[in-house]
């Protein structure tokens, strides 16, 4: 739709934009985000905005965009993805891809994660297009393939092989953050900082084999099962590291006691882990900041039900705090395991060890103009992994802000990637109006 004619222009109503982003199928896997991002495309080609595609695949591209600006700062990166998870197994009100609009909220797969960021960014471009709007800056969009799957034909794949494209680029805006949080009776705004390193792990357990009728102890399937009870069993270490301290510290000193020195009691390795256990469902979001984390996902072995198996391949799903490498975890597996495990690195993702937090006084800014009952900013430290990582080894810094105001019974990451995912309407125009605000005063002095 364009302005022509008095038809109202597509980025003056972001739940239109969204509901057309849902109804393309981007289902990861597959991936097939091309249909989606080729719409992206041909949207900001039409209002004037230079675009590249670039791609691993051909089903899989990537685009990425370049509004120009002043010259006056230097340039800003604005990145979301195209790819969703999949909804099987999952019971929906509604259809998940038809973009349903009921109730106030725009439903399907992606209103959360992160399709309704992809809509904000979008409809801030158009809209400063249309304005005559010059940023200090230039801004430049990039619509990513892959992040669900961990960003080989998407980010990793542009970083590692276009990286001229983000030639002076110190800050990126992406996801997890800027959708508000209650706690205590107070409302926050975190926005990603830093995120765990993704390691992945194999293990080669082994044993005696031999004839299934035979009797068989401390075998592989035994050692299996003893390393599987310990990770399940026993807590990791606990990790203050300078992220989760800066988060834990925003939260506290904008609490009342006694809350704010319970909080402050999750930074002494001493109490941390009673404390988190005190705090029950809340403290479950928290263990992950503090910890360690491994998960054991997927286990292959034996070629015959009669036969007992020599060898056992585990893979543990390991996710590192930042400043901790693999000889780390392993280190604490073999511990808590009791053993020494052949365990080999089959992926390591490092994130910067240093945060760069000059832009988040202006988000707060912006934020605070937005909703005046707001506590604060928390700086976030986010247990999963996004596309900033990639955009990290280029010494970009991401900023999680595709702000969602939420009720006061909605939790952003219990409703991303569930059945019935969904955002209302009046959270995704708040999320739009904090972009284009952002878009407005970067580079200012």
């Amino acid at each position: 739709m364009t302005a022509a004619g008095g038809v109202t222009a597509i980025h003056h109503n972001p739940a239109e934009l969204l509901q057309r982003l849902v109804r393309f199928r981007s289902v990861n896997p597959p991936g097939d985000e091309r249909e989606c991002v080729e719409y992206i495309g041909k949207l900001l080609q039409a209002a004037g905005i230079p675009v590249t595609i670039v791609a691993k695949e051909p089903e899989r591209p990537n685009l990425i965009a370049r509004l120009r600006g002043s010259g006056d700062a230097p340039p800003l990166l604005l990145q979301g993805h195209a790819d969703v998870v999949p909804t099987e197994g999952q019971e929906w009100s509604v259809p998940p891809f038809e973009g349903r609009i009921m109730d106030g909220y725009v439903w399907g797969r992606g209103t959360l994660d992160m399709k309704d960021g992809l809509t904000m960014m979008v409809c801030s471009l158009l809209r400063a297009v249309e304005e005559g709007f010059v940023p200090r800056g230039d801004i430049l969009l990039a619509v990513l393939s892959d992040e669900e799957a961990g960003g080989d034909c998407g980010a990793r794949f542009l970083v590692e092989q276009h990286a001229d494209l983000f030639e002076g680029v110190r800050y990126s805006i992406g996801e997890v953050g800027g959708y508000s949080l209650h706690l205590e009776g107070k409302r926050f705004y975190p926005v990603q900082m830093t995120e765990k390193q993704v390691c992945w792990l194999r293990a080669v357990i082994k044993g005696p084999g031999g004839h299934g009728s035979v009797p068989m102890r401390d075998g592989a399937m035994a050692r299996l099962g003893h390393i599987l009870t310990a990770l399940n069993t026993h807590d990791f270490p606990v990790h203050i590291t300078d992220a989760a301290e800066m988060m834990i510290e925003s939260l506290a000193e904008n609490l009342e006691e006694p809350a704010a020195t319970r909080y402050r009691s999750l930074l002494d390795p001493s109490r941390t882990d009673d404390v988190l256990r005190e705090m029950g469902e809340v403290g479950k979001g928290f263990h992950p900041l503090l910890h360690n984390t491994v998960n054991a996902t997927m286990v292959s072995g034996g070629s015959k039900i009669n036969v007992i198996p020599s060898e056992i391949e585990l893979k543990l799903d390991c996710r590192l705090l930042p400043g901790f490498g693999p000889d780390d975890v392993i280190e604490e597996i073999e511990k808590v395991c009791g053993e020494e495990l052949e365990l080999q690195v089959e992926r390591f993702e490092p994130v910067p060890d240093v945060m760069d937090i000059s832009l988040l006084p202006a988000l707060e800014s912006i934020l605070r103009e937005l909703d005046p009952g707001m506590s604060c900013v928390l700086p976030l430290l986010v247990s999963g992994g996004t596309d900033g990582r990639h955009f990290g080894r280029l010494g970009i810094q991401t900023y999680g802000f595709t702000p969602v105001s939420l009720k006061e019974d909605e939790q952003f990451m219990q409703m991303a990637h569930a059945a019935d995912e969904r955002i209302s309407i009046e959270g995704l125009e708040f999320g739009t109006a904090a972009m284009y605000s952002l878009l407005q005063r970067y580079g200012q002095a």
